[in-house]
């Protein structure tokens, strides 16, 4: 069946010492493993994994009417298991399993594929744990024996520390933060708020948006339920109600300062290797009078703590725009990717996500990191690395 991969003998065995040897590196740093189950209520992957993931979940309804999904990650699934059975913190999780995507229009990339990974829960040295779990998962993919791979990097909190040290309404700030990283979007949304002006229908969302904000979502949905808009394709009705009231709240907003955008459209183009980007922030900053020394020296020191692991800073690239594509990541941010004639690939990515475990009942703001490896992609990378020495 197109998308769903079969194994022989030869690949299970290849498979699974490749696992033997990433799980033993997760284990001796203290990792222990689990298993969540392959099937997970559908809410939890829908209202929290961001659109991307949303269209690409299978979901299923049970003979009881529950809607289920196969899980389309280990994260969340991890999380889940560990706060509802009242998991002590820090909580250091290691897992290797079947992950289940939907690929919409891309037969040939597998529908089942094998994640292994760890999660990092609970742990109150944010920086010490970015250094950590980066750390653990590069020794991993290196026991692997994937030696050659490049590594991207990015921060969602510098993106953050930037938005709350600028003149920027606090009506727009989140939605600043939630979306820097969706490059179209993001450049309309930062162009629409500079430029101003409103239409009809844009002054009739801002009256509706001045009411108080209980009366104003009042408002909306029953705007929904008279035009009888239900909600459609992976949007719920709360999402679109959100929508509106962003919409109004632009529509009844000042203009935003054209030099406050040009310096957030001048950090978000910063590329590059490292050291080189990192410097090339700064000098945008101290021009713009804008003190980013915290989150700037939180990046420097995961860099430093990069070298004892014999990664070449020139392949280490860092992105401010880079955000990955699920939703609950919340600061530092990284993948690595392997290189072939047949182009870059990605075998791992993670980062940090502070505000998940909250959804499961753990406090607010419980301090969580994780990452997750493709192992089938890892093999391949080898492979194909061994044959170039070959």
């Amino acid at each position: 069946m197109a998308g769903f991969p079969t194994y022989d003998s030869v690949e299970i065995e290849a498979l699974e010492t490749q696992a033997e040897a990433i799980l033993g590196v997760l284990k001796a740093r203290g990792y222990a493993c689990v298993e969540p189950s392959v099937l997970q209520p559908a809410e939890i992957f829908l209202d929290r994994s961001g659109e991307e993931i949303r269209r690409r979940t299978f979901v299923l309804t049970d003979p009881s009417g529950r809607d289920l999904c196969l899980r389309p990650d280990l994260t969340i699934p991890v999380c889940r298991m560990h706060v509802e059975r009242g998991g002590k913190y820090p909580a250091r999780l290691c897992y290797n399993g079947l992950a289940f995507r939907h690929q919409p229009g891309e037969p040939d990339r597998p529908a089942q594929f094998y994640q292994a990974g760890v999660e990092l829960l609970g742990a109150k040295d944010r920086r010490a744990t970015d250094i950590e779990v980066a750390s653990v998962v590069i020794e991993a993919v290196q026991a692997a024996g994937l030696s050659q791979f490049d590594m991207k990097i990015g921060d969602l909190g510098l993106f953050s520390a930037l938005i709350d040290a600028l003149d920027v309404p606090m009506q727009w700030r989140g939605r600043l933060k939630r979306h820097f990283w969706r490059a179209g979007y993001f450049e309309a949304l930062l162009e629409k708020l500079s430029r101003g002006g409103a239409s009809d229908a844009q002054r009739l969302l801002a009256h509706l948006g001045n009411l108080e904000l209980a009366d104003s979502r009042s408002a909306f949905e029953g705007l929904m339920d008279l035009l009888g808009e239900a909600p459609h394709g992976a949007r719920t009705r709360e999402e679109i109600v959100e929508r509106l009231m962003e919409q109004a709240a632009d529509a009844a907003s000042i203009r935003l300062d054209p030099a406050i955008a040009r310096l957030i459209a001048n950090v978000l183009n910063v590329s590059g290797p490292a050291p080189k980007a990192l410097a090339e922030i700064r000098k945008l900053v101290k021009a713009a009078r804008v003190d980013l020394s915290e989150p700037l020296e939180a990046m420097e020191a995961r860099m430093a703590a990069l070298k004892p692991l014999n990664i070449d800073p020139s392949r280490v690239t860092f992105a401010a725009r880079f955000g990955r594509n699920m939703e609950y990541y919340t600061g530092f941010v990284f993948e690595l990717w392997s290189r072939d004639k047949e182009g870059a690939v990605q075998i791992a990515g993670g980062g940090r996500y502070d505000r998940l475990l909250e959804n499961f009942g753990a406090p607010a703001n419980t301090p969580a990191i994780g990452c997750a490896i493709r192992t089938e992609r890892v093999l391949a990378a080898r492979r194909a690395q061994k044959g170039r020495k070959s």
